[in-house]
């Protein structure tokens, strides 16, 4: 997906974020956005939002001198989603389509994003997940895929959200190898994240290796793109993973994301607010 005009005002208010997060005083926050701006011509439309969430990221690390501006929101968010853990597992087994309900709680967790500008209720969004519809809805497919290979690639998103991943893998009991990214970027999941999270005790865990926040192939490391390349089912979590690999061609990716932005839900064609579970290959 390319990089709409839209999305630049966006990374200007992720770059101030980012730098209150990191502590910077309003002296720094401004050289900061004054550094941003001065990139913005160097921006390539045709390029992912996540290539230039890379470069806002790297600005606010460089500044600010801090490495992970939202360490201590991922942590927060770790534990209160580790909290809810049995309630969320309660809430699948009494569901009549188990797989199903386990999708609808992986889609509640992407609510946990700080790289939008959206306040949210993890409360209230777990319930509502199970009212909404589907904007898009590649269920049959997304079972018959899973059903027919040993294997799974699950691109996580963000810290918190891990655990209601964890929820989805184990219910689809199948060998899952989970990637995060390499290196702190927003309140994207890490190795320790997941780890944390308990998905070392039910999945192979490994780094994309890059600092994007998003899955950009040419990025990526080359034991990852390995794996990507063999994997016969992909998983795709969040807006970020969707907007560095749509349009891949004929790679077999299930997107699973809550459309959180208008850019987003134009390029999906449904609204701000609604849940996806697409099939790359359709």
């Amino acid at each position: 997906m390319r990089t709409y005009l839209d999305c630049i005002p966006c990374f200007f208010k992720q770059a101030l974020k980012a730098a209150r997060l990191a502590g910077a005083n309003e002296h720094v926050q401004k050289e900061i956005l004054d550094s941003l701006a001065s990139e913005v011509p160097n921006f390539r439309l045709s390029s992912s939002p996540p290539e230039m969430g890379r470069i806002v990221y790297k600005l606010v690390r460089e500044i600010t001198g801090e490495e992970d501006p939202f360490k201590k929101v991922k942590d927060e968010y770790n534990k209160v989603a580790l909290d809810i853990y049995p309630n969320l597992k309660e809430k699948v087994a009494h569901s009549k389509d188990r797989l199903l309900a386990a999708i609808r709680l992986a889609l509640a967790g992407n609510v946990i994003d700080f790289g939008v500008d959206n306040p949210f209720n993890l409360e209230g969004e777990i319930e509502d997940v199970f009212e909404k519809d589907f904007a898009v809805f590649d269920y049959q497919e997304f079972r018959e895929a899973v059903n027919s290979t040993k294997q799974i690639l699950y691109l996580a998103d963000n810290a918190g959200e891990v655990v209601f991943d964890r929820i989805l893998i184990e219910e689809l009991a199948k060998k899952v190898i989970y990637v995060v990214r390499d290196k702190p970027v927003i309140n994207d999941a890490l190795i320790e994240d997941a780890k944390f999270c308990g998905i070392d005790k039910i999945a192979r865990i490994i780094s994309n290796g890059c600092d994007v926040p998003g899955t950009v192939l040419s990025l990526c490391s080359t034991d990852f793109l390995s794996l990507y390349e063999k994997a016969k089912v992909i998983i795709s979590k969040g807006q970020g993973n969707f907007e560095g690999l749509a349009g891949s061609d004929n790679a077999p990716i299930f997107f699973l994301f809550k459309a959180k932005c208008s850019v987003i839900a134009n390029d999906i064609g449904c609204e701000v607010g609604d849940i996806v579970l697409k099939y790359n290959c359709k």
